[in-house]
């Protein structure tokens, strides 16, 4: 069971401190976390760690017949989003050094994740694409976020880096451990994850931007996973 609004900042604080004891100082750029990442997509029926779910923000002007299945469907799905870190297990929820929440997450009081988002330029209009992701960060860094949570002016702090920790079925290779860099956004935005500038797909398409004949191939391969 996830813990969707809680627990509590001090709750998290208090994982970090007991962590910090343990374990001492983490480098500021930290190795990808030294976890099997477990990708299980898609069941419908009950709440997965592992799956991406559409977060509500649809097109009703651009409706589209799915090419795998033929139907249409009246609405376009602009934005995708994670429940949690690809890392995560449900058999963390009983462990006292472990918490997710909608937007932190600790794994065994050792490993650090921020949820954030993707977003991609949709050429030919001012709509973005989204992809909810999360991004691990060092101790360091995930406690400075903790600080800022309701820091007005927050946005002026300089990005962290981090592994990308969700896995995006429809890109290959794997979108597992690419490199980002993690922007704060002001109060009430969640970060905006900017992938470094490689040949990997998924940065292409952040650098470059998509079709909207590409946001309907995505919505097809998401919808048939």
């Amino acid at each position: 069971m996830f813990w969707y609004g809680g627990p509590p900042i001090s709750a998290v604080g208090t994982l970090l401190g007991a962590a910090e004891m343990g374990l001492g100082a983490r480098k500021t750029e930290p190795e990808p976390p030294n976890v099997r990442c477990h990708v299980a997509w898609w069941d419908p029926s009950e709440l997965s760690a592992n799956r991406l779910s559409t977060l509500g923000r649809m097109s009703n002007e651009l409706g589209y017949t799915c090419g795998c299945c033929g139907e249409y469907h009246p609405e376009l799905p602009m934005s995708y989003g994670a429940d949690a870190p690809c890392y995560w297990l449900e058999e963390f929820a009983a462990d006292a050094a472990s918490m997710l929440n909608s937007d932190l997450c600790v794994i065994k009081g050792e490993h650090y994740f921020v949820r954030g988002v993707i977003e991609i330029p949709v050429l030919g209009g001012d709509d973005v694409h989204s992809w909810g992701v999360w991004a691990s960060l060092s101790e360091p860094n995930f406690k400075k976020t903790i600080e800022l949570v309701d820091a007005e002016g927050r946005e002026a702090e300089p990005s962290y880096f981090g592994w990308l920790s969700t896995e995006l079925p429809i890109y290959e290779p794997t979108t597992v451990s690419l490199k980002t860099h993690v922007h704060t956004r002001p109060v009430g935005q969640r970060p905006w994850i900017e992938l470094e500038p490689t040949a990997h797909p998924l940065a292409i398409e952040q650098r470059e931007g998509i079709s909207l004949d590409r946001v309907r191939e995505i919505a097809q391969r998401m919808l048939h996973l």
